[in-house]
């Protein structure tokens, strides 16, 4: 079962409602600072905290600027805060229907609203119909009895429809069982009900991490013990540090008891010698920049430190750095980005031993990684996936390095807006350059740290090109079909005036090299000197117009972009769409569009004659129409779509 969307209604600087369609692995919130993003997360967690500790609030909660007006009506009329909508797997459908005996659809969803006053209203539409026949088609029952049977409009109704009737003992067990499964509910369905409680126990848990949980260098043993025996009647008394300690406990598989009624020296260093390893090995599975550590826990005592240190044994958490000479220093003292990702290893692992490793949950990252190193951030991302293979990943960052640049379906936008509060969104286009700056930084990245290290490039004019490219490549790949070879790397050089220096810089380094370029209705002189340089095999240097015309392959025609790839009136659809608040959401047709042979030309040409502005300097951005399409991909496209593009695939990869 997997989280598909969450709607926030009012939570803190979120005032205006808020949609949020979740990835069904990683869903990444990119902002500025204050933003919003944490508050998000914390409606998340507030729904459904896998720990039991996060509740809503309304004081803390409620946006201020309506608390006054809200707090009359809370006791009787609680707000809703969020309304979370999942979905079930395949296997869970059919096991579902096998136990019940309904019917439900490949891709049942249902909806639970949480209040204010940490209640919850559950939104579920199942048809008692299957179910009424399953008992028909099972029971013993007697030919009068089954005739009243099929009379049941539901499943609540089947007592009245045996009201009258001579009752065989088998009709009377039958009943019996009846009308004990409806006295167990209030609902108007029965079923509805029962579909309810096997799903309820199935519904993931909000798991939420941030700096706030960093594991201690050290941890007083009776310190620890007196605030686990407070917290039992106040639980605020454990803090975060406090439970970060239990987590290296429960991780370390020690209980207090075991620290303070020791069974001996042997005993309790074998515990810990075992412990350090596995911690170790844990640890370099992911973390590669400094791969000659090791961790180390021991405990001791210190009369001379300060309280409550000087007061019986403490656990003391190390790094030992083979690379000097075994030098041992506290976990503290570690730069920022070990001791967080550190921390949530100990601290995952220690909750998924609390509430069960096979249970569901969703992970709430703050901010992941921020500390890290550049290339460590890379690092974070693979374990962020490897993360998804099990529980979905909601993550909040502004760091460019922890973007996937090729998965901007999974990036959400988060803009404090005025008078607006928090408003969060998949389109990219309508969004703030400053909020989309990661995004263009990490794109930029990816296309710099490419350019040198790929053996076989691909040069385009734009990085609506690589876009293109790069998704469509993925759609053919996905149908079985060929797109283009995962080791040939794209690079977007900023024009075709540019196609010369690149080729220069990249030639020297023996890498092989092709071309696309927009073609203007004859060869570009420059292109033409690059060849007759002998720089680039004429046979590597392509143009759009080549894959255009599906009976004239490899020819030269009519000018051509890569956006004239596609049919006209799907580039037009995702025109509109980019720009439908811009445009007052009245749709061009293409029987508007004066006549030319590209399909940006003739829509810029519309734009001038009917003197729309998309953008002070005329015409429209090319990069907005490809980026929505990256993050709304169409379900499906047209055969002919899909043919231009497999050929262009197709010459590339032969030509590098």
């Amino acid at each position: 079962m997997f989280l598909i969307s969450a709607k926030i209604e009012s939570f803190k600087s979120i005032n205006t409602p808020q949609n949020v369609l979740i990835d069904d692995e990683v869903t990444v919130l990119v902002g500025m600072n204050e933003a919003g993003k944490t508050v998000f997360l914390k409606a998340l967690e507030k729904s459904n905290d896998a720990q039991g500790l996060a509740k809503f609030n309304p004081v803390d909660d409620y946006p201020r600027k309506g608390y006054t007006e809200y707090r009359n009506q809370h006791e009787k009329n609680p707000a809703e805060a969020t309304i979370l909508t999942y979905q079930l797997t395949e296997d869970e459908v059919s096991d579902l229907n096998s136990e019940l005996h309904s019917e439900l659809p490949a891709e049942f969803t249902f909806s639970v609203t949480h209040l204010y006053n940490n209640t919850r209203r559950i939104s579920i539409s199942v048809d008692e119909q299957p179910v009424l026949k399953a008992l028909l088609a099972e029971s013993a029952l007697s030919t009068d009895a089954k005739t009243a049977l099929k009379k049941a409009q539901s499943f609540r109704s089947i007592p009245k429809c045996f009201e009258g009737i001579g009752l065989t003992d088998e009709d009377e067990r039958f009943l019996d069982k009846i009308n004990n499964r409806i006295a167990e509910t209030t609902w108007d369905s029965v079923v509805q009900y029962e579909v309810w409680k096997w799903l309820e126990p199935n519904i993931p848990q909000f798991l939420y991490f941030s700096d706030y949980d960093i594991l201690p260098s050290k941890i007083n043993i009776l310190d620890l013990e007196s605030k686990v025996k407070q917290a039992e009647t106040n639980p605020e008394k454990l803090t975060s540090q406090y439970r970060s300690a239990l987590a290296l406990l429960r991780k370390a598989g020690i209980s207090i008891n075991d620290i303070t009624n020791s069974k001996g020296y042997e005993t309790q260093d074998a515990i810990l010698g075992s412990v350090s390893s596995n911690l170790t090995d844990q640890i370099l599975e992911f973390w590669k920049q400094n791969e000659d550590i090791e961790v180390e826990v021991d405990i001791n005592s210190d009369l001379t430190d300060d309280p409550p240190f000087n007061n019986g044994p403490n656990l003391y958490l190390r790094i030992k750095n083979l690379r000097h000479r075994g030098v041992r220093s506290p976990f503290d003292q570690r730069s920022r980005g070990f001791i967080w990702f550190f921390s949530f290893l100990v601290w995952f692992d220690s909750v998924q031993i609390q509430i069960g490793s096979k249970k569901d949950i969703i992970l709430l990252l703050d901010e992941p990684g921020l500390a890290l190193h550049a290339l460590a951030q890379a690092n974070f991302l693979d374990y962020i996936d490897d993360l998804a293979k099990k529980h979905q990943v909601i993550y909040t960052t502004h760091s460019p390095f922890m973007v996937h640049s090729h998965r901007l379906h999974q990036v959400r936008m988060v803009e404090d807006k005025a008078k607006l509060g928090t408003i969060i969104s998949d389109n990219l286009s309508g969004s703030d350059p400053r909020t989309i700056f990661p995004l263009q930084a990490a794109l930029g990245w990816t296309i710099a740290q490419n350019l040198f290290i790929s053996p076989r490039n691909l040069l385009v004019e734009g990085a609506s090109d690589l876009i293109y490219l790069k998704t469509i490549s993925a759609f053919l790949e996905n149908e079985g079909r060929i797109g283009l070879r995962e080791n040939i790397t794209i690079v977007p050089v900023g024009g075709l005036d540019n196609v010369v220096t690149f080729l220069a810089l990249l030639s020297a380094n023996d890498l092989k090299i092709a071309v696309l370029h927009d073609y203007k209705g004859s060869l570009e002189q420059k292109l033409e000197d690059i060849v007759k340089a002998k720089i680039i095999n004429p046979k590597s240097v392509l143009n759009a117009s080549q894959f255009r015309n599906l009976d004239q392959l490899g020819k030269e025609g009519q000018a051509s972009d890569t956006e004239d790839l596609f049919e006209p009136e799907f580039y037009l659809d995702y025109f509109n769409r980019t720009f439908s608040k811009q445009l007052s959401d009245v749709a061009i047709k293409e029987s508007e569009l004066p006549k030319r042979d590209r399909i940006i030309q003739r829509i810029e040409s519309y734009l001038k004659d009917k003197k729309i502005k998309l953008r002070p300097s005329g015409g429209f951005n090319h990069y907005a129409v490809a980026s929505y399409f990256a993050s709304n991909p169409p379900d499906s496209l047209d055969e002919n779509t899909l043919k231009r593009f497999e050929e262009l695939f197709k010459k590339v990869n032969a030509v590098v």
